[in-house]
């Protein structure tokens, strides 16, 4: 058995694809999933599987979500040295207070041609920084009033991506060392 972190795109924001967690915590279990907990209402699982391929474990999260629910969900799955790795790979980490911190999760590495356009992009009170796993963001006034944000970031770089706060990245993380 290896633990994973699943983060799924898009449910329970703006009502839209609302999922219950105690009915999405069932439904992974019933698909296989083992030990399954979830972290706020956004999409945030930590789970224990046979399955070594994140890639399989995506899919079996996708499909299942979408035969119990109907609809679809972009769903990412790592393992917690892989968030930890991006932690602390944060450039701006020393840089702004915690709470303007943000990781937009990338699926897929980018294009380098699409990474080079991006980078030629200027927002007033946002930096970021992108890597072929994460493309770090520092919104000094919230993410909230963010030009830069996950849909332009996916538009922009042609990969599916999910955004997580810094305090649930390391909520995620700690989880996993929970038995």
């Amino acid at each position: 058995m290896k633990r994973y972190i699943a983060l799924l795109r898009g449910i329970n924001v703006s009502g839209q694809k609302k999922i219950k967690m105690a009915d999405l915590k069932q439904t992974l279990e019933n698909s296989g999933l083992q030990n399954v907990k979830t972290y706020i209402q956004s999409g945030n699982i930590v789970f224990d599987s046979e399955i070594i391929e994140t890639d399989m474990l995506q899919d079996k999260i996708h499909n299942a979500i979408l035969n119990d629910f109907a609809f679809e969900v972009p769903v990412l799955v790592k393992i917690s040295s892989q968030l930890e790795m991006i932690l602390t790979a944060n450039p701006f980490a020393d840089e702004v207070e915690e709470n303007r911190l943000y990781f937009v999760l990338l699926k897929n590495p980018p294009v380098q041609s699409l990474v080079d356009e991006f980078n030629e992009v200027n927002f007033v009170n946002e930096d970021f920084s992108i890597t072929n796993a994460c493309v770090y963001l520092c919104c000094k006034n919230g993410y909230g009033n963010a030009k830069l944000n996950n849909n332009l970031v996916e538009r922009k770089l042609k990969v599916q991506a999910t955004t997580r706060n810094l305090k649930t990245m390391q909520k995620l993380i700690e989880m996993t060392k929970d038995s």
